[in-house]
Formats: structure tokens, sequence, C-alpha cells
């Protein structure tokens, strides 16, 4: 991390807060070795680039860079109506034993507001 941002000129809290924002992809090795390569490098210039010319964060994230291919796929939801003014909205295609424990949390929920509208 050091090094990417003495190669950058950027902090390196500033390159958390990017990968955090998903404007940056994380270090290619995870943990305390933590590896960045050369398109780390890049994408950073490139955001400060983009910022210099009076682009905000939120702008850089949604309109990608012109060298990258974004595949946009429809996600699939489930929706649960929990209440009269409550949905819960669950992505389909989880584990089922992850779907469970979603579901029983919902019927919990559905009781605990059942009971304060008595």
């Amino acid at each position: 991390m050091a090094e990417l941002a003495e190669e950058t000129g950027v902090a390196p809290r500033t390159i958390r807060y990017y990968i955090s924002r998903g404007l940056l992809p994380g270090p290619d090795q995870a943990g305390r070795g933590a590896t960045y390569g050369r398109a780390h490098a890049d994408r950073i210039l490139e955001i400060v680039r983009r910022q210099r010319a009076g682009s905000t964060l939120a702008e850089i994230a949604i309109v990608p860079l012109a060298r990258e291919r974004v595949q946009l796929e429809a996600a699939p939801w489930w929706k649960f109506d929990v209440s009269s003014d409550v949905v819960v909205e669950v992505r389909a295609g989880l584990a089922p034993w992850r779907m469970k424990v979603i579901r029983a949390a919902i019927e919990d929920l559905q009781r605990k507001l059942d009971q304060k509208e008595k």
C-alpha cells in the first residue's frame, strides 16, 4: 500500500476509501502482504485525472472508463410483503440454508410487527 501511495501521490487512507467505494478493486493478494499491480496505479491516476477535470467520485463510479467493459446483468429478487408498510427484498439464488435463515428472520419480524399493531 505504501508503495502504491508513493507511486501515485495518493494517501493510503484515500486508496482504502476508493476500494471501499468500489472505485478501485481490492489488492491482488489480500492480508498482511497485500499486493497491488500496475492496474491499481493506473486506475488511481485515472480517478485523480477525472476528479481534476471536475468529475465527482459518484460520477466516476457510475461511468466506467472507456477501456473497461461492464456487463450489466439483471438480478432476480424475492419480494416479501411483511406488513402493509414494510416490504423486504432478497436477492434470489441464495444458498438454501441462507434462505431458510432469512425466511425465519422475516417471519419473526412479521410477528413482531403484528404484535405492535394490536
